[in-house]
């Protein structure tokens, strides 16, 4: 679930909502999922879910084989524009039956997703992952955070996000626990502008 009318309604349009990340520093966030967690391991078939206007890809090695689902046409239109011969793109909810039409993946991102989620759907996201992971495949997230002694401007940015699922570290760590074999994470603070981001790693 999210807020998609007053100032955050504006964020439905693809270059406001390009600018506001960059603004916020998600330039920074989509190289360090890069950087630090695709370089470990296997990486080179991803999907991702709500990828937005994709601009991971900006990131993401060329050779990367690349599948984005998000369910805002505007924002897939733009991903194609951008990034058409970068990847695949689809303007719909991820779902079991889909799963028979696409490979296996080496890595699923959802890249500020669960915030947008209750635990049961974002369950499900995290089930349709496990079923399109290759045998030694990854779930990577990021979302904001709350969490003890946080920057109060950065709690303040969260709570006015557009997602309403915004969780602490343990609810973020309670939703796969059942359906993968190991649940990493680390939580870290950013300076400018503070905000806090939770990065969840879930190996099958």
């Amino acid at each position: 679930m999210q807020i998609t009318t007053g100032l955050r309604g504006l964020l439905s349009s693809p270059a406001v909502y390009d600018l506001s990340q960059s603004i916020m520093g998600a330039g920074s966030m989509r190289r360090t999922v890069v950087q630090t967690v695709l370089a470990q391991g296997n990486s080179k078939r991803i999907l991702d879910v709500g990828c937005g206007t994709a601009e991971i890809l900006r990131y993401l090695p060329s050779h990367t084989e690349y599948f984005g689902f998000d369910i805002s046409e505007v924002y897939i239109e733009s991903a194609k524009r951008k990034y058409g011969a970068r990847g695949r793109f689809y303007c719909e909810l991820l779902s079991e039956a889909r799963l028979f039409d696409l490979p296996k993946f080496d890595v699923v991102l959802a890249i500020g997703v669960l915030h947008h989620l209750d635990d049961e759907e974002a369950r499900q996201v995290l089930h349709l992952a496990s079923l399109c992971l290759d045998s030694n495949g990854r779930f990577i997230s990021v979302d904001p955070c709350f969490a003890q002694n946080q920057n109060p401007l950065a709690k303040f940015l969260i709570s006015r996000d557009r997602g309403q699922n915004v969780r602490t570290e343990s609810g973020y760590r309670s939703i796969p626990q059942e359906i993968f074999s190991s649940v990493r994470g680390d939580l870290r603070h950013r300076a400018w502008i503070p905000y806090t981001h939770w990065f969840m790693e879930c190996v099958k």
